[in-house]
């Protein structure tokens, strides 16, 4: 006779052990994709510097989709944290029922937007007209994997929202080593594949999202913790599951929206200066992306950690929390402004574009490791907001950063026609704007009398 099951425990403690050991798989997680970014490029740059430079305009609008589909999942992260720290396991599976036929929706949405729209708005908008067909016939192979994006992303609100991020690391393993095959064999013609060129990493990167998500699919139909939560046993429309789902993450949708929208508006000034420009902000996009992780994986860490602390009453405790993990958050930070600025060579040579490029690069390097400094720091605060429950005050300060932002490039880059060194300060800015409020908010107390609402 076999012995019952251990009762379920997803509550969290409050120690660097705990918040690194949902951090680090994060962190892994979130690599994985941006070492396809940088996979991407280095293929691409070994076509043109054209090719380069497009794939920065194209991989900043592909991103927009995928910040509203974290944006959805940060805040269905959130309410599933809160009830594995309530012990209502019961309304996981619910939420997580619900999120799937959410994310479906806002797929289909993204691909229309994307032949429909798309095209007029980066015709009128780039210099070039060959750049813009280029980057129009791109985008519209490229939007065909937004549904199994979404579907993706779900695990990431599921599998950290129950302190299971263990397992994140295997999904976006296969979605790397897949992807590295196809892009190669895509864009170059190698392995037997068609030669597409430029091209050629959109179908990569489709192909890399599906065997992502069919792999996640079986991480999660077989871990022993996952099926008590009964995921798979009702997906009926729910409306109040649904208004519930959409009131926490909708703020947080149009907050990474309009932030990402406001670097696709940097990016496209940046087009004005040229490509070797544009080519070089496109490697900035790469340090932000791939040395960001880390930063990245602490701020959903945060999330889940400070929504899972309330449920389990203990507000009193959570700026303790957010101590320890900025202590980790800005420590890594720190490390990886330190390489960079030490061997900024070593980086930017990997995309064989010669020494006039890499002397062109340095000084912008420079600015943006600093950035990433300071965004340690900041996104802690502003993803205590959400989980908290206060999605709507992050959003309003995301407004305010953005036309800061904006305003910021606008000037620098388009009316001075400044070097894009000091359009790339635009990320200093945008940071401390959105650090001090959030900071101020959670030092002053008031979140402490806010009580979780019921499913």
């Amino acid at each position: 006779m076999s012995s019952p099951s251990a009762p379920l425990n997803l509550q969290v403690n409050i120690s660097y052990q705990q918040i690194l050991t949902i951090a680090l798989p994060i962190s892994a997680s979130i690599v994985v994709p941006q070492i396809n970014f940088i996979t991407n490029n280095i293929f691409l740059g070994g076509l043109s510097t054209q090719a380069l430079a497009l794939g920065g305009i194209t991989g900043v609008y592909y991103l927009v989709f995928a910040v509203i589909g974290n944006g959805f999942n940060s805040g269905l992260q959130s309410l599933i944290a809160r009830r594995a720290g309530e012990s209502k396991f019961d309304e996981i599976g619910s939420l997580f029922a619900q999120g799937v036929r959410i994310a479906i929706v806002m797929s289909l949405f993204g691909m229309l937007m994307t032949w429909f729209v798309a095209p007029t708005i980066l015709g009128w908008a780039m210099k070039d007209a060959s750049n813009a067909t280029m980057a129009i016939k791109f985008l519209n192979i490229r939007v065909l994997g937004l549904p199994f994006l979404y579907l993706y992303q779900l695990r990431n609100a599921l599998l950290v929202g129950t302190n299971q991020s263990k397992f994140l690391v295997i999904g976006t393993a296969t979605e790397a080593l897949t992807n590295i095959f196809f892009d190669y064999g895509f864009i170059y013609g190698k392995f037997g594949l068609p030669q597409l060129g430029f091209n050629g990493a959109a179908y990569a990167s489709i192909i890399a999202e599906i065997a992502g998500l069919v792999s996640i699919f079986f991480v999660v139909r077989n871990n022993d913790i996952i099926k008590q939560l009964h995921l798979f046993k009702n997906f009926v429309y729910n409306h109040s599951i649904t208004k519930l789902i959409l009131k926490q993450s909708l703020p947080l949708v149009f907050q990474f929206a309009i932030s990402i929208i406001s670097w696709e508006f940097f990016y496209i000034l940046i087009e004005h200066h040229g490509s070797k420009d544009l080519a070089i902000s496109n490697t900035m996009r790469n340090i932000f992306g791939f040395f960001g992780c880390f930063t990245w994986a602490f701020a959903a860490t945060t999330t889940t950690m400070v929504s899972n602390v309330i449920g389990q009453g203990l507000q009193h405790r959570v700026i303790e929390l957010l101590h320890k993990t900025i202590h980790l958050s800005l420590g890594f930070a720190a490390t990886v402004c330190i390489f960079l600025n030490l061997f900024p060579r070593l980086f930017l040579s990997i995309y064989g574009q010669g020494d006039d490029f890499i002397q062109s690069a340095i000084p912008v390097l420079r600015v943006v490791s600093s950035a990433l400094v300071i965004m340690s720091v900041a996104v802690v605060w502003l993803n205590a907001l959400v989980g908290i429950g206060k999605t709507q005050l992050n959003l309003f300060i995301e407004i305010a950063a953005i036309v800061v932002y904006c305003l910021y490039v606008y000037l620098v880059l388009e009316k001075w026609n400044l070097s894009i060194m000091y359009g790339w300060g635009s990320e200093i800015i945008y940071w401390i704007v959105t650090l001090l409020p959030a900071y101020l908010y959670i030092k002053s107390g008031n979140w402490k009398t806010i009580q979780p609402k019921p499913v």
